[in-house]
């Protein structure tokens, strides 16, 4: 079993020991969201200094050429360390997939979530510390696609709702993909009154969700929402 099949076996406490810190990231209290910052960044300082270790027995171990590269005993150690103090980091630590392919039962699920959560809470925060727009793409995708549990399409209708509230931000057209997994009446009529709000930015974003949700088989592409962006200006001009 490889190293990342033995991650994405871990159960709930193996999870909870590695990352439990991380749910600090989403407190409503600035004091608890600046102690898990501080955590965040020692984890990536760990990081840092793990990978500059592996890089420096790759290059010392390379005159083995690459079979005994690869065999070899301390090398392999500083690549497991490195792989280890990812495991305990932000955004490394979220990457993977279940064994069994069934992301509603994963116990890395909940951690998947506080990562988009975090983002979309504290967008500011996220960017500073723990930038990564292709895994935030990756995991939108990922959860759209998972079995809609309750649980699950609750907190992913939460998602919707605090993202269309929002300045628009990279990778943010990704959560169509989610409500259009999760669309229900409840679901709707947040995006309604989103649409009738105050906030330019929600009305431009819940519209678009809603008049996507109403033709399940337009594309969800830059072109059709650049195009409804430039419908919007030319109503509000």
């Amino acid at each position: 079993m490889s190293e990342e099949e033995v991650t994405d076996a871990d159960d709930a406490c193996a999870w909870a020991e590695r990352l439990g810190w991380a749910f600090g990231l989403i407190a409503e209290d600035p004091v608890a969201r600046g102690a898990a910052l501080v955590q965040l960044a020692e984890a990536q300082r760990k990081v840092t200094n793990a990978l500059a270790r592996s890089n420096e027995m790759w290059l010392l171990t390379r005159p083995l050429g690459l079979d005994e590269q690869y065999r070899e005993p301390a090398f392999l150690q500083a690549r497991r360390k490195h792989r280890q103090a990812q495991r305990r980091s932000l955004p490394d630590g979220v990457w993977g997939d279940p064994v069994d392919g069934d992301l509603a039962t994963w116990p890395g699920l909940p951690y998947v979530l506080l990562f988009l959560e975090w983002e979309a809470r504290y967008p500011l925060e996220w960017t500073r510390h723990a930038k990564a727009w292709g895994m935030k793409q990756s995991l939108i995708r990922k959860v759209a696609r998972a079995r809609q549990e309750e649980a699950l399409k609750a907190k992913l209708t939460d998602l919707v709702e605090i993202v269309v509230h929002r300045a628009y931000r990279c990778k943010d057209r990704e959560y169509v993909r989610v409500a259009r997994a999760v669309d229900s009446a409840d679901l709707r009529g947040r995006l309604d009154r989103a649409a009738d709000s105050d906030s330019p930015w929600a009305r431009c974003h819940a519209g678009y969700v809603l008049w996507l949700l109403d033709r399940p088989d337009l594309p969800n592409t830059r072109r059709v929402w650049q195009s409804w962006v430039a419908g919007e200006a030319a109503a509000l001009g």
